[in-house]
This record gives C-alpha cells, sequence and structure tokens, in this order.
C-alpha cells in the first residue's frame, strides 16, 4: 500500500475538467498516489481547501489553451501525465432533428477538439524526454449511441476513441502511452442534472428517467451506477508504472452495459 501511494512522486500531472464528478475523483486520487496535480476548468470551484493547483481556462478556445500551457511551463516545467476529462453536452433531446450546427459545434469543440488542441499542446515536451501517459475520458455512448437525448456527444466521443488509438499508434514508439476509459453511467451532479432534464422533458420521474437511460444502453447488469472514485481507481492505475505496458486501449467501465465483447 505505501508503494501505491508513492507511485506517482515526482510527477506532474495535468486533469482537464478536474474541479468536480469525475475529474475532481481523478485529481485527489493522482494527489493521494503522489502526484502533483493540476486541474483545469472554466470556473473555479469555490472551495477554499482545494488541495490541487487550480487554472482556469476555456480549452475549447485556442488562445485559452496557449496561454495555459505557457503559465503550465513557466510555475512547473514539464508534464508527465494528461488526463483530458473534459466534456459534456447541452444540446437538446428529440434526435436528429432538433440538433443546429451550434448543437454540433459545441459538442465536438467540446468532447474532441478540446482535448486535440492540449495534447498538441503537451505532446512534443513529452517527446522531448522519451516519456509520459495521457489518458481521454470518453464514453460508452461512443460505442453505444443514445440518439434520443445524446447523439452529437456520442459523435464526438466515438471519434475521440478513434483519435486516441491513432495517437497511440503513433507516438507509443516515442515513450508516450495512450489509452481511452469509457464510462457508461456515473453518479455525479452532472449526470443528476441531465437525468432531471430528461424528467422535465418527457414528463416522467427522475427514476423513470434513469431507467430509461439504463435500457437504451441494453440494461446495467450491476444494477448501478458508477462512483466517480471507481472511474478514478482505473485511470490511477493507468498512469502508474504497473501499467507500463498498456497503450492504445480503450477501457469500457460500466457495469457490464456493453452487450459485445
Amino acid at each position: 500500500m505505501e508503494k501505491l501511494e508513492n507511485e506517482l512522486t515526482g510527477k506532474i500531472a495535468l486533469v482537464t475538467g478536474g474541479t468536480k464528478g469525475i475529474g475532481k475523483a481523478i485529481a485527489d486520487r493522482l494527489l493521494e498516489a503522489g502526484a502533483n496535480v493540476i486541474v483545469i476548468a472554466r470556473n473555479h470551484p469555490g472551495d477554499e481547501n482545494l488541495k490541487h493547483h487550480f487554472i482556469s481556462a476555456d480549452l475549447t478556445i485556442s488562445s485559452e489553451t496557449d496561454k495555459l500551457v505557457k503559465e503550465i511551463s513557466e510555475k512547473f516545467g514539464t508534464i508527465d501525465i494528461l488526463v483530458n476529462n473534459m466534456g459534456g453536452s447541452n444540446s437538446p433531446s428529440g434526435g436528429f432533428a432538433v440538433l443546429s450546427d451550434e448543437d454540433w459545434e459545441r459538442d465536438l469543440q467540446l468532447n474532441l477538439q478540446s482535448s486535440v488542441r492540449i495534447d498538441r499542446a503537451i505532446l512534443p515536451q513529452m517527446v522531448a524526454k522519451k516519456s509520459g501517459v495521457i489518458v481521454h475520458i470518453s464514453s460508452i455512448t461512443g460505442a453505444l449511441p443514445v440518439y434520443e437525448s445524446l447523439g452529437a456527444y456520442a459523435v464526438a466521443k466515438g471519434a475521440l476513441n478513434n483519435y486516441s488509438k491513432s495517437l497511440s499508434k503513433e507516438f507509443t514508439p516515442q515513450g508516450i502511452r495512450v489509452a481511452a476509459v469509457s464510462p457508461g453511467m456515473v453518479r455525479t451532479d452532472t449526470m443528476d442534472n441531465y437525468l432531471q432534464s430528461l424528467s422535465d422533458t418527457m414528463g416522467i420521474t427522475v427514476e423513470q428517467a434513469t431507467q430509461n437511460l439504463m435500457s437504451s444502453l441494453g440494461g446495467v447488469p450491476m444494477g448501478r451506477m458508477a462512483l466517480p472514485e471507481e472511474i478514478a481507481e482505473l485511470v490511477g492505475f493507468l498512469v502508474s508504472p504497473r501499467a507500463s505496458y498498456i497503450t492504445g486501449v480503450n477501457y469500457i467501465i460500466d457495469g457490464g452495459a456493453n452487450p459485445s465483447v
């Protein structure tokens, strides 16, 4: 246990979208393992006891990414671990017909292009020292799209999966491991708000909306949502020396919902 608690000592980790939900759980997990953790989000979480180094940035804007990387380089040096967790969707429910160009663009920027931008900025540092780990937090919807309410989001996550694999093929020979993690339903404030929105839109209870969403994924054999800490534990392993031969994979962590092998 002592070894696990110190296995990331001396490492600089950057977690985007790291102030709440899955991102915060990941940041906490890496901190427990000894890493020096930087979290990025658009807004400060308002937590006076925040244990991570917080930097405000909107990674859907190119100039914000450039400014962020410059600040990190000046204050912390080079990044050893990059966890691209930012993502989400505010697109309306109702399927393909209700999605505007703006909905598609917003979801693609947040769930794909923001990761591409930060990777492009950080990768040269990793290549120079021939080491580093990048983890993209994707979604089970990348393989099992929920078209009624998450069409554009699912397409963006599917593209993120393909991009992550492509990146691993190119940069693993240069010492950088790249992996993706695709959670299913996770009990976060964002998920609770999303289920409430579905409930309001469809005129059903939150419990019914939850069951409908589980059913749209083919059912969840585990019978519950994941906890953010359960996703973080997988990420903590993937960025550690214990996962030194793991790259180019997409780990689905969904309580058994995915029907394929």
